[in-house]
């Protein structure tokens, strides 16, 4: 490819083209995909609160045994993979978190409406 260019620009008064650089689809797909994840997150957080929570702390839920177990299978292979399992552990820990201070927040944001309610009256 870096030849024909080079080919090119060296026949005088022909230049080389700018051509459209080509996609994969599975590239065009990941973008797509990663756009929309951007987009309908929120969305979907915003119409189902109390489903992505749940689901926040049942994923943390199953990464923090896999990890456990990651590691202690890493120990016994002689420290491979070890890193990828703490991040397993690490991951399913925020996530955990993440989940709980959404409960808080709800809380919090229905116990401040109550108020509010109250003092409207």
């Amino acid at each position: 490819m870096a030849g024909n260019v080079q080919q090119a620009a060296a026949v005088p008064g022909n230049r080389a083209r700018n051509t459209p650089a080509r996609v994969a689809a599975w590239s065009a797909a990941l973008g797509v995909g990663l756009i929309a994840a951007i987009v309908l997150t929120p969305m979907f957080w915003l119409m189902y609160g109390g489903f992505y929570t749940a689901a926040l702390f049942l994923c943390g839920l199953v990464a923090v045994p896999a990890g456990h177990a990651g590691r202690r299978r890493g120990k016994k292979l002689g420290g491979r993979d070890r890193g990828l399992a703490l991040l397993a552990l690490l991951t399913g820990w925020l996530l955990m978190l993440g989940a709980l201070v959404l409960v808080l927040a709800y809380a919090g944001l229905v116990a401040g409406l109550g108020v509010l309610g109250d003092s409207a009256n």
